[in-house]
């Protein structure tokens, strides 16, 4: 089952619980039960939990899968305008182009800021130079568009 769904479901529960837990409160102040400050605390508590899980709900979004594509991690991100991913030593050529743009596709634009309002993502293997030294080799680039989220290989 996908996470939203669960999620959806469970903050509607706490709010429940949380508009139980506020009459709840109320009534211990009214009544003047010694328990009255404990259940702001629960009742606020609640309701935090619930507009938290309804918040996640809504705003997540799951990552995009591309066929022929390898797991990759990305090694550096400025927070900017540039994103590069390592690729491993046995990664097939067939296997560049998907594992690119799967990675393209999966760099959030939210709070970045360019110049040009474009994204870089690199895919990059450290091959051996001398002894110990490595020299990073460029296999592809993507390039990512802000404002309207295309993605185009190079």
């Amino acid at each position: 089952m996908a996470a939203e769904p669960i999620l959806f479901q469970a903050g509607q529960w706490l709010a429940a619980a949380g508009g139980a837990l506020v009459v709840v409160t109320v009534v211990a102040f009214l009544a003047g039960w010694g328990v009255r400050f404990r259940l702001v605390g629960v009742s606020s508590f609640t309701l935090l939990l619930a507009i938290s899980c309804l918040a996640f709900a809504v705003s997540y979004v799951p990552r995009v899968s591309i066929p022929g594509a390898r797991s990759v991690p990305v090694v550096y991100d400025n927070g900017s305008d540039l994103v590069i991913a390592a690729a491993p030593d046995d990664l097939s050529a067939e296997a560049i182009r998907p594992t690119l743009e799967e990675v393209a596709r999966n760099v959030r634009g939210n709070g970045r800021t360019t110049s040009d309002g474009t994204i870089y993502v690199r895919l990059r293997r450290v091959e051996p130079a001398t002894a110990g030294v490595g020299r990073p080799v460029v296999l592809g680039e993507a390039q990512v568009e802000l404002a309207t989220g295309t993605v185009t290989l190079k």
